[in-house]
């Protein structure tokens, strides 16, 4: 059985999840806008391809993560100074949510699909296509980090 779905219901269901794991991604609500609109703009291109809705929402991670990464080394980008901004969150979260986003890009974003998305371990490493061992590591060092940051420990990011 083939698996169609058009652009706006994909949308619908899953810009959530872009928006957020591109927030996750470049730190920065009008960066991950950007994002957001250039994920499903290339999701048009190969929405034909799409086997079933767990391929449907991997294949959106992945984009979601290739056009964070174009955003983040374009020299435009680079050349850029960001703007305060502060996240709407309640204060029992924020140290966390700052903490987070402290990480390096590699860790928020095993952590945002792990604790947020309640990705496997193995599920991540199909996703990142990387090892498990790999995604174990990251899981690992970051509640390291995540640690020692939120007990006020000075942390080397």
């Amino acid at each position: 059985m083939e698996y169609k779905i058009s652009a706006a219901e994909a949308f619908k269901k899953h810009s959530d999840m872009v928006y957020r794991l591109a927030v996750a991604r470049v730190k920065n609500k009008y960066d991950a806008d950007d994002v957001l609109q250039e994920v499903f703009l290339r999701f048009i291109k190969v929405k034909d391809k799409v086997e079933n809705e767990e391929h449907l929402k991997a294949l959106l991670i992945r984009i979601t993560i290739n056009c964070s990464k174009s955003l983040m080394t374009s020299s435009w980008f680079k050349r850029t100074e960001p703007l305060s901004e502060s996240f709407s969150v309640s204060d029992e979260y924020s140290d966390t949510l700052d903490s987070v986003m402290r990480l390096p890009q590699k860790y928020r974003t095993v952590i945002h699909l792990h604790y947020y998305m309640g990705y496997s371990v193995d599920e991540i490493a199909s996703i990142l296509k990387t090892k498990p061992s790999t995604v174990k590591s990251q899981l690992h060092r970051a509640r390291q980090k995540l640690k020692l940051d939120l007990e006020g420990v000075e942390i080397n990011v």
